[in-house]
């Protein structure tokens, strides 16, 4: 479970094999969380000890835009929509998907996008103890030497947590 690297630090390519390496765990667990004989707390469990954690792995070092956020949201509800699978309307008796937001309210765990952020912080925390000669501890408190290039700066993991 390696994690991919580009030429130009980009982690997009990362948080993509991540997704993919999930939907595979997702698509061979499909049937199990689809099933009317498991209980929804179990399949629950299922998907929290099985697809989360394929899929957050190493999540500590991302650099999250609003592009991988939306995809990592989109994860999480399809696979909780499989969970909970379609509702009932009462009035009209016709069978529906659920929506976003009524996934959100049965599924009380927080979002996606917050556990990454906290486990982002925790790192931190952890980097930031360290013993000085660390080589985690230098990256966080050294400060690069040498000017800048022109343009935009990029975006860095520190201005994200």
């Amino acid at each position: 479970m390696g994690t991919n690297l580009t030429h130009q630090n980009s982690i997009q390519e990362e948080i993509k094999s991540r997704l993919k390496s999930g939907n595979a765990c997702y698509y061979s667990v499909q049937n199990l969380l689809s099933s009317s004989l498991l209980s929804k707390n179990l399949k629950i469990k299922i998907y929290r000890t099985i697809n989360f954690p394929t899929v957050l792995y190493g999540c500590e070092t991302w650099l999250l835009k609003l592009k991988e956020e939306r995809r990592l949201r989109v994860f999480k509800n399809r696979a909780l929509k499989r969970i909970f699978g379609p509702m009932r309307n009462e009035v009209t008796r016709e069978w529906r998907k659920l929506h976003n937001k009524e996934l959100n309210d049965l599924y009380s765990s927080p979002n996606i996008v917050w556990v990454i952020k906290s486990r982002r912080m925790r790192w931190a925390g952890h980097g930031v103890c360290m013993w000085e000669k660390r080589g985690v501890y230098r990256v966080l408190v050294r400060k690069p030497e040498g000017k800048r290039l022109l343009g935009r700066p990029k975006h860095r993991w520190e201005d994200n947590i």
